[in-house]
């Protein structure tokens, strides 16, 4: 069986020191779970429940299709937020290293607790336009500086002028993914289970700044951005660690093959290291303040099963004096619909942020001559001429009678 060891103490301090200490010493354990402190053992007023044990009548509220309408003022006064909610209606993220099965182990939390699965951000989200159509093939027609640059391409060029513009598109895909989580469980009320977050992007920045591929300018407006965008969130219930030493990630790289990842002058074993040391030292330590953690040891797969029972037993109820969860207790009902405007009507507010240029980082910078050659060779590609659903070219059909984009 599974051996239960407390993780996080009331003391911060002391409950990284644990961190430290305890997850290196756990190689070979596969599964074996560290739980949050011993509160776990207090009556549980507010917890996780998976299908096997909810009621079988239940049946959630019908959903806001906030995908395809406007939340705003009048949609608000008619339709309020709260009464979808029920125990599940929560956030949970999963971490981890590189080849950790992190996605199949998200998608299996999700099935097992109904809730929605959001894969890990990808280049593909950028490149691959909603007609199918992959603007990476534009490469020959772009300058330079506006080429295509994605995990692959990282992996196997660190060292390039596009990483950092690459790390920027990734933050802010996982930005997007984070706000479109929100508006999820604030509008259906089913919670979300995540690979990854914007909260966890910071060791991929850390990381790549100290082993000299992203400049200390590009890390400073990196964190220019988190500072104006980031806080506009409301953090996430749960983080699952997914936890195993620099060896095992070593082989796991080496088991799955992938051309990319295979030799990599990027994966080295100097590289991974740090990595899991500010996953440790700085996120889970910055996370745990606000939310929920557990760490596993995930050397041999574990068993999903166990950490569904592990989510069962955590109290989401805290002190309203307390940090933890802070962000999702509102003080009526009204503050939840100008939260979930925010995160729908208003998601494009927080994605502006982004958008403000610094000269002072070049290799985040396009010239004129640049962005033009850009600009044509980019909204002249298939899909790209028109909104989505207008462009005749690409098969779109009864053009002249739609009155939204999208339709």
């Amino acid at each position: 069986m599974f051996e239960n060891i407390s993780l996080f103490s009331t003391n911060p301090q002391m409950a990284l020191s644990v961190v430290r200490k305890g997850v290196s010493s756990l190689t070979g354990l596969a599964g074996r779970r560290l739980l949050p402190s011993a509160s776990v053992l207090q009556p549980q007023v507010a917890t996780i429940v998976s299908k096997a044990l909810r009621d079988k009548n239940y049946k959630r509220p019908a959903p806001f299709p906030y995908q395809d309408s406007q939340y705003g003022l009048i949609a608000a006064l008619m339709d309020k937020t709260t009464h979808r909610f029920d125990e599940n209606s929560k956030i949970i993220v999963v971490d981890g290293p590189i080849a950790a099965g992190k996605t199949k182990f998200a998608k299996e939390v999700a099935e097992e607790l109904d809730m929605h699965f959001v894969p890990g951000a990808t280049m593909d989200m950028v490149y691959v336009n909603s007609y199918g159509y992959d603007m990476r093939q534009l490469d020959p027609q772009m300058p330079e500086a506006a080429k295509s640059f994605d995990e692959k391409n990282f992996l196997q060029n660190p060292t390039h002028p596009n990483a950092a513009s690459f790390q920027f598109e990734m933050f802010r895909l996982r930005l997007t993914q984070y706000i479109d989580a929100l508006a999820h469980v604030l509008s259906t009320g089913q919670g979300v289970v995540m690979e990854r977050s914007v909260y966890s992007d910071m060791v991929f920045v850390e990381t790549m700044a100290k082993f000299g591929y992203m400049s200390k300018a590009a890390r400073n407006l990196y964190y220019e951005c988190k500072k104006v965008t980031v806080p506009e969130l409301m953090r996430p219930h749960l983080v699952i660690y997914l936890d195993m030493p620099v060896s095992v990630v070593q082989q796991r790289i080496k088991a799955r093959n992938l051309p990319h990842e295979i030799n990599s002058p990027a994966l080295t074993p100097e590289f991974l290291a740090h990595m899991e040391m500010v996953y440790k030292q700085q996120y889970l330590r910055e996370i745990s303040n606000h939310a929920e953690v557990l760490i596993y040891d995930w050397s041999e797969e574990g068993d999903t099963e166990v950490v569904v029972e592990d989510i069962e037993r955590i109290p989401f109820d805290f002190d309203k004096n307390d940090p933890k969860l802070a962000d999702w207790r509102q003080p009526d009902e009204w503050e939840w619909c100008q939260k979930r405007m925010q995160y729908t009507k208003g998601k494009n507010r927080i994605l502006n942020w982004m958008n403000v240029p610094d000269f002072s980082v070049p290799e985040l910078i396009l010239d004129a001559d640049e962005y033009k050659k850009f600009k044509d060779a980019w909204w002249s590609a298939p899909g790209m001429k028109h909104a989505e659903g207008f462009n005749a070219d690409m098969g779109d059909q009864f053009i002249t009678t739609k009155t939204k984009i999208g339709a």
